[in-house]
């Protein structure tokens, strides 16, 4: 079980959920499982810890899941889709202090709810979801800790429209920042091509500078998808980023266009739509460069995984727009150097890691001859590297901000 001392920490949580679930959709397919998971009502329990309570539920399969605090009465809300509540006993189930009675019920839009009316008033303090990987059985556990009435209020007020895992907001973070480099193509791969130059090169020479500018600042650690000239799929791409416990992942790239004429740098954040007909183009193309590699990420996702990555983004989102509209202020900044539509958005599957800020870079287009001069002139990766650096930091600072107003 994850917990929530931090904002990073909703995002292992999240990872943690998302990737269980793709565990669990293999095992559940073999089982032949499916619809509404089960209770298990003699594994499930309440118990007191303290001045809280701890909920220990057991049901027969992962479901996407969110907890809530309510107000007038004082409540705690578990929604899960969905969960056959047969069985459950609140007198066999355990009691504590902190827990005045407990109910269950079918919403009726296709979401279930178990709903803890409390004694006294208390914040969700861990929430988490495993998933035994041979059976597909889950198990959820929500730890709940007192606090006075005006923090409360706080809560519920925070916590008023429903929102995935509300009750894990992010904390300030501590200790550097956790970055991960990935730095586009490489290997069979090569990218786009010009001149005798190719963008999987250009794209690990410029990685390998911006990891050591990264280091040499302080605040930082960094770690790399690729550091050598091999092919990497995109789908590992996303788990190294998740292995190495990344705060933000950056992909670079430096595409070039058969038709028509783009110069300097572009940030892309994930769309499900590209916003436009080049966004689009490019999208398809690196798709296209991991499907003839033969992975294929799009069949990888069941039901589950993907309705837990969809609520997953709606924290993570946000994020990752607010860096990539601060590495545009910086990267300008640095190196005065932009396309005229520097913030696009893209359906870039490397991008598509639910619980990471992500973005990719665009540093330029090889089909671009000032473009080309500029990925082979050290000086202006120099200032391109620091402009990354300088929007890591201050993007941040502000999400570190926002972050702790949250918990106010």
């Amino acid at each position: 079980m994850t917990g929530m001392t931090g904002g990073r920490g909703l995002r292992a949580l999240v990872a943690g959920l998302a990737l269980a679930a793709t565990v669990f959709s293999a095992a559940a397919q073999e089982a032949g499982l499916g619809g509404r998971a089960r209770l298990d009502s003699a594994g499930s329990s309440l118990a007191a810890a303290g001045d809280g309570a701890v909920l220990d539920l057991r049901l027969s399969q992962a479901v996407p899941w969110r907890v809530r605090l309510l107000g007038a009465p004082p409540r705690v809300a578990l929604d899960f889709r969905e969960v056959d509540w047969q069985g459950l006993d609140p007198a066999t189930l355990g009691t504590a202090a902190a827990v005045a009675g407990l109910r269950a019920g079918q919403r009726g839009d296709g979401w279930s709810r178990l709903v803890l009316d409390l004694a006294r008033p208390q914040r969700v303090a861990q929430a988490g979801m495993t998933v035994d990987a041979d059976s597909g059985r889950a198990r959820v556990v929500v730890q709940l800790s007192p606090v006075d009435e005006a923090a409360f209020a706080d809560l519920t007020d925070a916590e008023s429209r429903p929102a995935a895992f509300a009750a894990q907001r992010p904390e300030p973070a501590e200790g550097p920042l956790r970055v991960v480099i990935d730095p586009g193509h490489g290997g069979v791969d090569p990218g786009a091509e010009r001149d005798g130059l190719r963008e999987a090169d250009l794209m690990l020479t410029f990685a390998r500078e911006l990891e050591e500018m990264l280091l040499r600042g302080g605040g930082f650690e960094v770690a790399l998808t690729r550091d050598a000239d091999s092919f990497v799929s995109l789908e590992s791409r996303v788990r190294i980023a998740h292995e190495a416990g990344a705060d933000v992942f950056l992909s670079l790239h430096a595409d070039a266009l058969g038709e028509g004429r783009a110069s300097g740098a572009t940030v892309y954040t994930l769309a499900e739509e590209a916003t436009d007909a080049a966004a689009a183009a490019l999208a398809a193309r690196h798709d296209r460069d991991d499907l003839l590699a033969g992975v294929d990420l799009r069949g990888q996702d069941d039901a589950v995984a993907r309705a837990l990555m969809g609520l997953a983004r709606t924290a993570t989102t946000p994020r990752s727009d607010a860096l990539a509209d601060t590495l545009v202020e910086t990267i300008r900044a640095s190196t005065g150097n932009m396309h005229p539509r520097p913030r696009q958005a893209a359906a870039f599957s490397v991008l598509k890691a639910p619980d990471i800020p992500s973005v990719l870079v665009e540093l330029g287009f090889l089909s671009d001859a000032q473009d080309r001069a500029n990925l082979t002139d050290p000086q202006w990766r120099g200032r391109m590297a620091r402009g990354i650096l300088e929007g890591l930091r201050r993007w941040s600072d502000a999400d570190e901000a926002a972050a702790a107003l949250r918990m106010r």
